[in-house]
């Protein structure tokens, strides 16, 4: 009785199938009834696009992602707006036309127009933004990472070695992580971007000879193959190592001392832009002479006088030109390198600030 009571209950959503009744649910019965031919029921393809925007930003809240940005962008507005100054110093240099600023920039726009003063700075852009973000980002990791590793190794009992009676203690207190992380930041810069700074030499010095970027790359290595594009790279290794240890080190103790003295977190921009000028103006200076020989060396095959080696390069500076020569363009440097250098650490700092901001939409 009770079967029969269902089966009347359901006597509209129910199939014969020989003996057997099959109760069908009526969302089912619905699906089955064909469509009405007057309207049939267009065929559509949805696609559903996954909703990247959360990823994204956690990437780019990323830390290490944040500091290698604001390195880029800093170093890209810095050059867009110092182009003309790089290229007057670089001819002045390697000895190129005038031996004076006012003179260098004359000769430039006599030869080459306005343009002139951006010569290479297409290939030069291209340089410095990957340039700048290894170079910050290589900085503040080895900066984080060897404090920490000084701050675990001062926990524990610091390795010690007698030799008769005196005691020999294996600290790293005496390291300075901000230096070692600049002398890496150098290093490890110069190593992946040197080619790009051997086409900018090349397209700023001879643009008669290397007309565009991939004309000098063609001719580049055709002439010496990819060795040709690492040509001088132990003398810039060599003048990079004392510059950048000094650079990243004299900004991080003035912008330290200037926090400790006025008693506060973090430095205002025209702080930023003043330290950062000392920092670029100080190393500059200390390193000047071997950038002098670097030069020499990377342009020198131009001239079919290339020296053996960076002593030889010093040594033919003094030579032809007295010790005066080792400073030879070194005005032009400092008025590429002061702003450039300030410019630069105020962006970086701003960029910081946007990227690495808590609880910021981007």
């Amino acid at each position: 009785m009770m079967l029969k009571l269902d089966f009347e209950s359901q006597k509209n959503n129910y199939r014969m199938f020989g003996n057997m009744a099959l109760v069908v649910p009526k969302e089912l019965e619905e699906l089955e009834k064909p469509s009405s031919l007057s309207s049939p029921r267009p065929f559509e393809i949805r696609f559903q696009v996954p909703d990247f925007s959360v990823p994204i930003r956690d990437f780019l809240r990323n830390r290490e992602v944040g500091e290698f940005l604001s390195g880029a962008l800093a170093g890209a507005m810095t050059k867009a707006i110092l182009a003309p100054l790089e290229t007057i110093r670089t001819k002045m240099v390697v000895g190129v036309g005038s031996k004076n600023i006012s003179g260098s920039f004359i000769e430039i726009i006599e030869q080459q127009g306005w343009q002139g003063l951006w010569a290479g700075n297409g290939v030069n852009m291209l340089r410095i933004i990957p340039s700048q973000a290894i170079e910050f980002g290589t900085f503040e990791y080895v900066k984080r990472a060897m404090t920490s590793a000084q701050e675990k190794w001062n926990q524990i009992e610091s390795p010690k070695v007698q030799i008769g009676h005196v005691n020999v203690n294996f600290s790293l207190s005496w390291i300075s992580p901000v230096a070692v992380a600049g002398a890496a930041a150098g290093i490890v810069s110069t190593l992946a971007c040197h080619p790009l700074e051997v086409l900018k030499d090349r397209l700023t010095v001879s643009p008669d000879m290397y007309p565009s970027l991939s004309i000098a790359i063609s001719k580049i290595y055709r002439d010496g193959g990819v060795g040709a594009f690492y040509a001088g790279i132990s003398p810039t290794l060599i003048g990079m190592l004392p510059y950048s240890t000094c650079y990243y080190f004299i900004y991080e103790k003035l912008k330290k001392s200037c926090c400790q003295s006025k008693k506060k977190k973090s430095l205002n921009r025209p702080e930023m832009l003043l330290i950062g000028a000392l920092a670029g103006f100080t190393a500059s200076t200390i390193s000047f002479p071997l950038e002098v020989a670097r030069k020499r060396l990377m342009v020198g095959a131009l001239q079919g006088k290339c020296p053996p080696n960076m002593a030889a390069a010093l040594a033919e500076v003094i030579r032809d030109e007295g010790l005066t020569g080792l400073y030879r363009g070194w005005g032009a440097s400092c008025l590429k390198v002061m702003p450039s250098s300030g410019i630069t650490w105020m962006f970086y700092e701003a960029w910081k600030d946007i990227l690495l901001v808590e609880k910021r939409i981007l």
